[in-house]
């Protein structure tokens, strides 16, 4: 039998095993060992698809259009006309091969019909779609989801942007799209096109937002939605719309190449465009008047700029905005009323969507110091720098030829850059050859010291001891400024 000692030893150790058990379980509990897949599915989002897509198609479907175009295209179109002509001028030796086989069809006129989409925006009847859609055409009808087709009125259109806004009559109630929020999307998002692909109405595809802030090159106001809804020809002008329902793009291109990625223009990049040409017929955009470029590493380096943001100004137009507000060419612009300047297509966004006559603060880095202006913005203008005719010295230190800019010279490398020294050649097996200087490069600064001239340059070179570092800041045709680093 046990006795009582015994039974009171065992009792301590029961309760001690039971003690560390309930301290393990705590342990292992907290560390996510029990119940993880219970906690992960109270953490984990759904990633389910929408069960239906219907609410909105009823909701935004009646608010998109069919629109119909006819052009007129005369001597069998620019492709007979460019191969008719051809690069022989009246000589040319197919004249008589197009006269003989084609004869009167190349005089004839041909009506082109075309198709596209748009979206109603209020109910006046404007109509928003894209500029390529309606551009260059005779007749233009506007088909409306209750099968009423009218002639529409171009208000104005702005081929920058690929905009054009349309205005039909009816006395009928017109339902309207609900304009949202671009700048609100964020990539993976549900989003539904609704258009006449291929002349196929009303036809509604989903997909989602695969990327934003697509450069494709059509234009200098590229920001572009990109997304695998399926947009085919026939979408151009229609709506691109998130899951309340509400226009976030305007679908405009496809990559003939690949499948299922689609281009939408922001509508916040359009509502200013919509609402200008709504009010004037026209777009006007602000202008700094300042040439400008994006950072790159070896320019961060050489200014001792820390981080790649903000972009160059390369130049600054004698009597524009900025050249009055005093911003001087090689500032480097950080801030836009109070909006951090990140690359040159930003920037050239950001101003074009300001209003002529407005007041700017531009926040500028000079010389390792931050400066803030006032900028009263113009119109944009073209008008440019005058030339100026230096003399013809010539230097070849690093098997660098170069020249003082004249006219002559600006002509011959078809350049519209004036100041700095230019080169003209550069020997093979040369310091200049292995670092890739180029002829036609316009040296502006060595070592952060002006250059205007070829003595200057002379006199630069001078000051810098074999084995030292020459760092060139050079502008380059077609590529802008650039940073070049060698040794002495």
């Amino acid at each position: 039998m046990m006795g009582a000692m015994d039974i009171r030893r065992n009792n301590q150790i029961f309760k001690f095993v039971i003690l560390l058990m309930g301290i393990t379980a705590i342990f292992f509990w907290s560390s996510g060992f029990f119940g993880e897949s219970a906690v992960f599915a109270k953490t984990t989002p759904s990633f389910n698809a929408p069960d239906s897509f219907t609410r909105l198609a009823e909701m935004v479907g009646p608010t998109v259009v069919n629109i119909r175009t006819v052009k007129t295209i005369k001597d069998g179109g620019p492709v007979f006309r460019q191969f008719r002509r051809g690069p022989w001028g009246p000589d040319n030796p197919f004249r008589d091969f197009f006269d003989r086989f084609f004869g009167d069809e190349m005089q004839k006129e041909f009506k082109q019909p075309s198709l596209g989409s748009g979206f109603i925006i209020d109910k006046e009847g404007f109509v928003v779609t894209n500029n390529h859609v309606i551009e260059g055409a005779d007749q233009i009808k506007v088909k409306l989801d209750d099968q009423g087709e009218f002639d529409a009125q171009v208000i104005g259109r702005d081929p920058s942007t690929d905009i054009a806004l349309l205005k039909v009559k009816t006395d009928r109630d017109l339902p309207i799209a609900r304009l949202g929020d671009s700048d609100a999307l964020k990539i993976g998002q549900w989003v539904v096109a609704i258009g006449s692909p291929f002349g196929l109405e009303r036809t509604v595809t989903a997909g989602i937002v695969s990327a934003k802030g697509r450069v494709i090159g059509s234009g200098p106001y590229d920001d572009f939605i990109q997304t695998d809804a399926s947009i085919n020809p026939g979408n151009s002008g229609g709506p691109l719309i998130n899951m309340q329902g509400e226009v976030v793009g305007i679908n405009t291109a496809i990559v003939a190449s690949g499948q299922g990625i689609g281009f939408a223009i922001p509508i916040n990049l359009a509502k200013g465009i919509i609402r200008q040409l709504k009010s004037e017929g026209e777009v006007t955009r602000g202008w700094l008047g300042v040439a400008i470029q994006d950072l790159s590493k070896e320019m961060a380096e050489y200014y001792g700029i820390e981080s790649k943001e903000g972009v160059f100004v390369a130049d600054v137009f004698k009597g524009d905005p900025a050249d009055e507000a005093g911003i001087k060419s090689k500032d480097i612009i950080l801030e836009v009323n109070g909006k951090k300047i990140e690359s040159s297509r930003q920037l050239t966004g950001m101003i074009a969507g300001l209003d002529v006559g407005e007041t700017a603060t531009v926040k500028v880095l000079r010389n390792g110091k931050e400066e803030t202006f006032k900028v009263k913005l113009a119109r944009r203008d073209e008008t440019r720098i005058a030339s100026r005719g230096p003399s013809q010295e010539q230097g070849e230190e690093m098997g660098i030829h170069v020249s003082d800019m004249t006219p002559e010279i600006a002509q011959r490398f078809n350049i519209s850059e004036t100041t700095g020294v230019i080169v003209m050649d550069v020997d093979a097996d040369s310091k200049g050859a292995e670092v890739d200087i180029r002829a036609g490069d316009i040296i502006k600064e060595i070592n952060h010291n002006a250059i205007e001239s070829v003595q200057d340059y002379r006199a630069v070179l001078k000051t810098i001891k074999d084995g030292e570092p020459v760092n060139m800041f050079i502008w380059r045709k077609n590529m802008g400024f650039l940073v070049i680093k060698m040794t002495k």
